[in-house]
């Protein structure tokens, strides 16, 4: 059994091995898509393979559509060249579920596997002519909130941005540039409308994709690069529009007893590339089986009917009610705490944490407790059913190997959404009291001790990559497990960094909570032991 359209056609085992395979006429769907193609994502990732590929595939089953998907990938050419070309541009999704059971689906709905290159013109000339189909409704895309940056850490222009921006759309270098590029050629070919989708996990995508090609069509046009039009039908949403979106799917990197799975059932050739650029892709990609996509719906040159498979489409100021109930309350300041006290407590996977009765009662407190009470009810979705899934299904789920290592990373730039929306709703609130709160100020209090980089055992550990992590270490660095320190010593050593907003979205002296935290961070530090001694007696308190 090779994943390979030869094999998956003609060798009944996979039948057999229970994988569902689709019954679509595949020829039939790429001669369509190639001649008119309707979608184009750029991100050939786990995510795409789990969630947009997959929609498709399930619009083709259904027969809500004829056509398939054109993948494009622009940060590390061999994954196409690697991975999607060698298999047919084939892929197995596993869907891990939380009674124990799986599906594995070979996913045949990517039509064409594209790379981003402006210098292959192969390549960038078959781009071309997609972006100039009167065919062509959207272009979505995960590549991450940092692929939409023109800047670096310091605020200044990228190299390769900067020439872009000086040489214009001809052979773009930058990411972005390349996408522009594209875009400036479908207004050459008649000012076509298209709508633009960023689908990457970050607040106000579709305004942060806008910024970034905006600047690209006003420094062309202002250079005498571009026709000084283009700019004029980038800002236009009835010719280019830029919705917003909110998903919400947990894609981890491939599993190895995933492997096994696959392994076992006879797959061969599951070995996984790992490119010059050191990503890590493997032919397979495993996903939990919940999933969310929600977006503005400003399509205007139509859009598939998605909404048949799940997608929902609403209005721009419902997407961002949707994103705050998940960011601020029901989903991410759970990962947020679990994945706090599950690095102290020495936790490798987020599952084995709600095996831990006060881990449990920490998240449900956090969320149900504390953040519902201020939650913003998008109306589409309700929030009590979300974090009910996201409780008993979803980060529970065992077959789900997600870290707390991993969440950990970039709590700094995390903790001013996840926490400090709710406390600047209580602080604004007549009928709640900043002083009820005691988990989000507990959680805050354990990212100091996890700051520390000692276990609760006492023995060292590596916190997870922070832009922020050095500097916020150095409040805590004369600070060491069964420290004497008073709390009034301990105060004066951590007290900026708990006044600074920018990392916890309210100065916590003015918002009223700075002692608990300071109460809190003493106790955990008192020797080893102490945190889950802590931990046990504030959420039973």
């Amino acid at each position: 059994m090779k994943l390979d359209i030869s094999s998956v056609s003609n060798d009944s085992s996979w039948k057999e091995k229970g994988f569902i395979l689709p019954s679509f006429d595949r020829e039939k769907m790429i001669a369509e898509t190639v001649a008119s193609p309707e979608w184009v994502h750029f991100g050939a990732g786990n995510i795409f393979r789990a969630f947009q590929a997959n929609l498709v595939q399930r619009m083709l089953e259904n027969n809500y559509g004829s056509k398939g998907i054109t993948v494009v990938e622009g940060f590390d050419y061999e994954i196409i060249e690697k991975m999607y070309r060698p298999h047919d541009n084939l892929s197995i999704l596993v869907t891990l579920k939380a009674d124990g059971s799986v599906d594995k689906t070979v996913i045949e709905s990517i039509a064409e596997s594209c790379i981003l290159d402006s210098g292959n013109d192969k390549e960038f000339g078959r781009l071309k002519e997609i972006f100039r189909a009167d065919s062509l409704k959207m272009a979505t895309f995960t590549i991450t909130e940092k692929g939409y940056c023109l800047t670096n850490a310091a605020g200044e222009t990228l190299s390769s941005v900067a020439a872009d921006f000086e040489n214009g759309p001809e052979k773009p270098q930058s990411y972005i540039g390349k996408v522009a590029a594209l875009l400036y050629e479908r207004f050459l070919s008649g000012k076509k409308p298209i709508a633009m989708v960023s689908t990457d996990n970050c607040s106000h995508n579709g305004d942060k994709l806008y910024a970034a090609i905006h600047a690209f069509a006003k420094n062309w046009t202002d250079n005498g690069k571009a026709d000084k039009e283009f700019l004029s039908y980038v800002e236009d949403d009835s010719k280019v529009s830029f919705p917003w979106s909110m998903i919400d799917k947990i894609t981890p990197r491939p599993d190895d007893s995933v492997n096994e799975i696959l392994k076992n059932d006879g797959v061969e050739g599951l070995e996984a590339v790992v490119t010059s650029k050191n990503t890590w892709v493997a032919p397979f990609v495993n996903a939990e089986e919940s999933e969310y996509l929600v977006i503005e719906d400003t399509f205007p040159n139509g859009r598939p009917a998605l909404e048949k498979v799940g997608v929902i489409f609403t209005e721009k100021e419902t997407v961002d009610k949707v994103e705050r109930m998940k960011v601020c309350t029901c989903l991410n300041p759970l990962h947020t705490s679990l994945a706090v006290y599950g690095c102290i407590l020495g936790y490798d996977k987020i599952s084995e944490e709600m095996k831990d009765e006060d881990l449990v009662k920490l998240v449900k407190q956090v969320g149900y407790v504390e953040g519902l009470p201020v939650v913003t009810d998008p109306g589409v979705i309700k929030p009590q059913e979300f974090i009910d899934t996201v409780v008993n299904v979803r980060i529970p789920n065992k077959f789900m190997p997600d870290t707390p290592q991993r969440i950990a990373c970039d709590t700094s730039q995390k903790l001013p959404i996840r926490f400090g929306e709710t406390i600047k709703a209580y602080m604004k609130s007549d009928s709640l009291n900043v002083a009820d709160l005691k988990c989000i100020p507990l959680v805050f209090a354990g990212w100091l001790r996890y700051l520390m980089g000692v276990d609760d055992n006492g023995n060292s550990f590596e916190p997870s990559p922070d832009p922020l992590l050095a500097k916020s270490q150095e409040y805590v660095k004369e600070i060491s497990l069964g420290s004497s320190l008073s709390e009034v010593e301990i105060k004066a050593k951590v007290l900026p960094l708990l006044k600074d907003e920018t990392i916890f979205g309210v100065d916590l002296e003015k918002a009223g909570l700075l002692d608990r935290v300071i109460t809190y961070f003493k106790s955990l530090i008192e020797g080893p032991g102490a945190v889950r001694k802590t931990l046990h007696q504030v959420i039973n308190d």
